[in-house]
């Protein structure tokens, strides 16, 4: 004879206390109640072998309990920890991060979203540059599911939007670098520009117009492929628009037999972990990506509670960390 399943009343009656209470505390709200009630519950749980029912959960509350992520790399380091900052706040709230990595494949993405929205996600957030308005959309807005454009996306005006102030960014990149007493430099830009990085190649442009711009393929292997070209001019500091690609640049510059900092001064941008323990530390724009990532979480998770609540559009500050890859130009 097959076994009886174990009901949510089942761990109700065993920690003796109710169905709405057990719920509650095993979806996230665990906060509301005496630590001892929410130990009891955990332990009626783990003692019945108590397992959610998450396709019922989603027919009786409408909510499958899960986020969508769309993120066009999840190899690079950017990535990886605004999708921890997202997973941290979605966990305490009793919720699963979905991830969709697209590889900058506008056709592959649509698909993904696709595929969340079939399987009920709740909410999406939108970190690639390549998912078309068209789709979002058709897959999303159409079908009346929430998302959020971070600050890969431009903001379309049909959600909310997350931004940090990469005009400023770039602004601050060049600053630096004439403080430095660099006159002649250079930009290093991906062949195909996001809004995020239009921004802040504006911001550098607006303080350096005739800056040299390069383009290249937007990871490492295109930085270190833009170093033959950087070492035929007379620049003396390059802007790279991400870490990755300043990385790049490190490595090309070392096969040439040159240094950072003393034959070509470098900074970049985003401040991943990695700027530390590259020599010479990198100079870069800091974004706050943990608090990207958390705040992502609690506006998607804000507008689930208020559907019909006014879009909101909130953006983020960065500031220029100083290291050891620009050196004094005299």
């Amino acid at each position: 004879m097959e076994k009886k399943k174990v009901t949510i009343k089942d761990v109700a009656k065993y920690a003796q206390v109710s169905p709405a209470t057990v719920s509650q505390i095993l979806n996230g709200q665990a906060k509301r109640f005496d630590p001892k009630t929410v130990a009891r519950v955990r332990q009626a749980k783990e003692d019945l072998g108590y397992e959610a029912n998450y396709l019922a959960r989603k027919m009786v509350g409408k909510q499958s309990m899960m986020i969508g992520i769309l993120v066009p790399d999840i190899t690079n380091p950017f990535f990886n920890t605004l999708v921890k900052g997202i997973e941290e706040v979605l966990f305490q709230a009793g919720f699963i991060a979905i991830l969709g990595n697209g590889g900058f494949d506008g056709a592959k993405e649509e698909q993904c979203l696709f595929e969340f929205a079939q399987h009920g996600v709740d909410g999406f957030i939108i970190a690639s540059p390549s998912i078309s308005d068209k789709a979002l959309q058709t897959v999303l807005t159409a079908k009346k599911r929430p998302y959020l454009v971070l600050d890969q996306k431009a903001p379309d005006g049909q959600s909310d939007a997350l931004l940090l102030d990469d005009r400023a960014g770039g602004r601050l990149a060049a600053e630096y670098l004439a403080k430095k007493g660099h006159k002649k430099v250079a930009l290093v830009v991906p062949k195909v520009l996001p809004a995020n990085l239009k921004r802040r190649m504006q911001g550098f442009l607006e303080y350096y117009p005739e800056a040299l711009v390069l383009t290249t393929e937007f990871s490492k292997a295109g930085g270190k492929a833009s170093v033959p070209k950087l070492l035929t001019t007379k620049v003396s500091a390059v802007f790279a628009l991400n870490d990755e690609l300043a990385f790049g640049i490190y490595r090309g510059l070392a096969e040439h037999g040159k240094k950072v900092g003393s034959d070509l001064s470098v900074v970049g941008y985003d401040n991943v972990e990695m700027c530390e323990y590259v020599t010479p530390a990198l100079t870069t724009i800091k974004q706050p990506l943990t608090l990207l990532g958390k705040t992502a979480a609690k506006l998607i998770l804000a507008r689930l509670k208020e559907p019909t609540s006014a879009y909101q559009q909130v953006m983020l500050p960065v500031e220029l960390i100083e290291r050891a890859s620009v050196i004094q130009n005299n």
